[in-house]
C-alpha cells in the first residue's frame, strides 16, 4: 500500500506541473502583451495597432506586427472619451461586453482532462500488473477457462496417483456421456476434494481432467475471492457459478480451497462475520443451489484438510475425497519414465535403483531431480545424462551444495571422518536391509561438515521396536565414535541428538513402547476441525508423568549410546581404517562400504 500512495503522489504532482506548463506556452498569455494604457496610446498613435475591442474594463487589440513576438495585447480601460479619440485615427473598433468564465474554465478544465484520462491509463496498467482489476469489475472472478487443447496435460502424463487418477476418470465419463449414470438412478458427486502433501500432483491431476473431458475448465485459487472491499468475494463466487450453468458441462476447479474454506469463527473473537466468511457462505449456498443433472461438477485441492469448514465437506458438497498421497516405489519409477521423456539418458540409468533412494519424494521432488540431473550434465558437457548425475542429484537435494572451498582444520577434518564412520559401521550392522549408499566428509549446505546417505530400498508402513532402537543407535554413532577415539565431544552431533530424541520421545508418548510409561497414550495433539471430540491432551498428565516420560526417554538413548560404544569398540580397527580411507579420498560408494561390510560380517 505505502508504494501504491508513493506512486499516486508523485504522479499528482507531474500532472499539476504538466498544467501549468501548459497553460504557460499554449495558454493566452503566450501571444497576448499586457501594456500599460500609455504604451497603448503610443502604438495608436504609430499606427501599430490594426483592431481592438473595448468592454466595460479592459481594452483588448491584435498588432498590425507582431511586438516582442506578441501578436494581441490588453490594457485597463482608463479614457471615458476614447470613441472621440479613435475617430482621428486609422482604426477599426468596437465596443463589446465580454463573458470570459467559459474561455477560462475551458483553458483550465481541458488539460486537467487529458491528464486524469492519461492517468486512468497508467493506472490501470499498474492495477492489472498488481492483480487489483478494475473497478468495474470489481464483482467479476478471474477464473482462467481452459479447453482441452490449452492444458496441455493429459491422464498420460499423469503417473504415480493410480487410484486417484480412476475416481477422476469417472468424473470425465459422466461428463462425456451422462446417460451411462443415469439408468439405474445414480448421480455423480457434486464435488470432489483433492486432499495431499504439497508436490503430489493435485493441481496437475485437475489439468489432466480439462485436459481428458473437452468441456470449459474454470480454474481459480481460493485466495483470488477474498479482495479488500466487503462483499467482492460472494460477488465473484456467484459471479463464477453463473458462468460455469451457462455453459455446462463444465468442470470448475478451485486451488487452495483453505485459503476460502477455513473453518468459520476459528481465530474470530468478536464472532462477527468478515469477508472470508461471508465468501464461504456464498459459496456453500451456490453448491446447493444447482442439481447433479446439472452438468456442473466442482473440484478443490488442498494440502490442510484439517482446518476446512465441516459444512464443506457434507454429503451433496464434496461428496467424495480423494487422497493423492506421496508416490510409492512403483509410484515413483512411474513418475520418472514421465519426466525422463524431456531428457537423454545413458544405459547406466536404471530407474528402479533411483526410485529405491528416493523414498518420501513427491512428484515435484522427482521432476526436480531430473532437471537437476540434466543440469548436471549439462555442466560437465556430455550427451547423455548418466546415473551419477541422478546420485548427485539426490545428493544435492538432501543434503545441500557442496562447500568444497570450505577450509577445515585437520584435526576437526579427523573428527569428521571418524563421525560418519561410526554412523556407517553401526548401520551396517543393525540395519542390514538399508544400504550405506555414500559416505563424505565434503561439507554440503549450511552446517553441514559430512554425511552418511543410508535409504531404505523399499518402502515401510509398520516399523518394529527394535528397528526403532537400532535407529537411535545409528543416530548416536558418530558421536559415540567421538568419545572413543578423541575422549572428548564436539557440536557436530547436535542434529543427531535432535532426531534420536524425536524418536525415542514418540515410542514413549505415542507407541507406548516404554516399560516405563506402558500402553498410555501421552501424544500431544492439535484441535482438529474436522473432529470435535479431539482436544489437546498436554493437560492430561501432570508434572510426576512428565517426569516419568523424561526418564524413559533418557533411557532409551542413554542405553542407544552404550550399545554404539560397544559396537565400535569391538570393530575400533576397522573404524579407523575406515576413517583413514575418508581423510584420503573423501567419498566412499556402495562398491567401497561393501569390503568394510564383509569384514564386519566376518568379525
Amino acid at each position: 500500500m505505502e508504494k501504491k500512495h508513493q506512486f499516486n503522489f508523485a504522479y499528482t504532482l507531474i500532472a499539476l506541473w504538466g498544467i501549468l506548463l501548459f497553460q504557460y506556452y499554449f495558454g493566452p498569455a503566450t501571444r497576448q502583451a499586457d501594456i500599460s494604457y500609455s504604451q497603448f496610446e503610443t502604438y495608436l498613435q504609430e499606427d501599430r495597432i490594426n483592431r481592438i475591442a473595448v468592454d466595460d474594463r479592459y481594452i483588448r487589440g491584435e498588432f498590425r506586427q507582431p511586438i516582442d513576438g506578441k501578436t494581441t495585447f490588453i490594457t485597463p480601460r482608463l479614457d471615458p472619451a476614447l470613441v472621440a479619440t479613435l475617430e482621428d485615427y486609422d482604426v477599426e473598433y468596437t465596443g463589446i461586453i465580454r463573458d470570459t468564465f467559459l474561455a477560462n474554465l475551458i483553458s483550465w478544465i481541458a488539460p486537467a482532462i487529458i491528464f486524469i484520462s492519461l492517468w486512468m491509463f497508467v493506472f490501470r496498467r499498474y492495477a492489472d500488473k498488481q492483480g487489483l482489476g478494475g473497478m468495474m469489475n470489481i464483482g467479476k472472478t478471474s477464473t482462467r477457462v481452459l479447453v482441452e487443447t490449452n492444458t496441455g496435460v493429459s491422464f498420460d502424463d499423469v503417473a504415480g496417483v493410480d487410484e486417484a487418477k480412476t475416481e477422476l476418470v469417472e468424473v470425465v465419463n459422466f461428463l462425456k456421456q451422462p446417460a451411462d449414470y443415469s439408468k439405474l438412478g445414480a448421480h455423480i458427486p457434486k464435488g470432489v476434494l483433492l486432499v495431499g502433501p504439497p508436490g503430489t500432483g493435485k493441481t496437475l491431476l485437475a489439468r489432466a481432467v480439462a485436459g481428458q473431458a473437452g468441456v470449459p475448465f474454470y480454474s481459480i485459487s481460493g485466495s483470488e475471492f477474498i479482495e479488500l472491499f466487503v462483499g467482492v468475494g460472494a460477488a465473484r463466487v456467484r459471479d463464477l457459478f453463473e458462468q460455469a450453468k451457462k455453459h455446462a458441462p463444465a468442470i470448475i476447479f478451485i486451488d487452495e480451497l483453505d485459503a476460502l474454506g477455513r473453518a468459520r469463527g476459528v481465530g474470530n473473537i468478536s464472532g462477527g462475520h468478515d469477508e472470508r466468511e461471508q465468501t464461504l457462505n456464498q459459496l456453500l449456498a451456490e453448491m446447493d443451489g444447482f442439481s447433479p443433472s446439472s452438468g456442473v461438477i466442482i473440484l478443490a485441492a488442498t494440502n490442510r484438510p484439517e482446518i476446512l469448514d465441516p459444512a464443506l465437506l457434507r454429503a451433496g458438497r464434496f461428496d467424495r475425497q480423494v487422497l493423492v498421497d506421496r508416490p510409492d516405489k512403483i509410484g515413483r519409477e512411474q513418475i520418472l519414465q514421465v519426466h525422463i521423456r524431456k531428457i537423454h539418458t545413458g544405459k547406466s540409468v536404471d530407474l528402479k535403483v533411483i526410485a529405491s533412494l528416493t523414498t518420501g519424494f513427491t512428484g515435484a521432488d522427482l521432476a526436480n531431480l531430473v532437471n537437476e540431473a540434466a543440469l548436471l550434465a549439462t555442466r560437465r558437457k556430455a550427451d547423455k545424462v548418466e546415473a551419477a548425475d541422478f546420485t548427485n542429484a539426490i545428493e544435492r537435494i538432501i543434503t545441500g551444495l557442496e562447500k568444497r572451498n570450505r577450509l577445515i582444520n585437520p584435526h576437526e577434518k579427523s573428527i569428521v571422518a571418524h563421525h560418519e564412520s561410526g554412523h556407517a559401521l553401526t548401520g551396517m550392522l543393525l540395519n542390514p536391509d538399508q544400504a550405506i549408499h555414500k559416505v563424505s566428509i565434503i561439507p554440503r549446505g549450511v552446517g553441514t561438515l559430512g554425511y552418511t546417505i543410508q535409504r531404505p530400498t523399499e518402502d515401510r508402513f509398520l516399523v518394529s521396536r527394535e528397528e526403532l532402537s537400532n535407529r537411535i543407535v545409528v543416530l548416536l554413532g558418530g558421536r559415540a565414535a567421538e568419545a572413543l577415539i578423541f575422549g572428548d565431544i564436539t557440536t557436530g552431533a547436535a542434529d543427531d541428538l535432535a532426531r534420536a530424541t524425536d524418536i525415542a520421545h514418540a515410542m514413549v508418548t505415542r507407541y507406548g513402547m516404554s516399560e516405563e510409561i506402558g500402553l498410555l497414550s501421552l501424544e500431544e495433539k492439535q484441535p482438529m476441525f474436522l473432529n470435535n471430540e479431539a482436544r489437546d491432551r498436554t493437560t492430561d498428565y501432570g508434572q510426576e508423568v512428565a517426569h516419568q516420560v523424561s526418564t524413559a526417554v533418557k533411557t532409551l538413548l542413554d542405553n542407544a549410546f552404550k550399545r554404539a560404544t560397544q559396537i565400535l569398540q569391538a570393530n575400533r580397527n576397522i573404524l579407523e581404517e575406515m576413517a583413514k580411507a575418508l581423510l584420503q579420498q573423501e567419498t566412499l560408494d556402495e562398491s567401497q562400504l561393501a569390503e568394510y561390510k564383509k569384514r564386519l560380517n566376518a568379525s
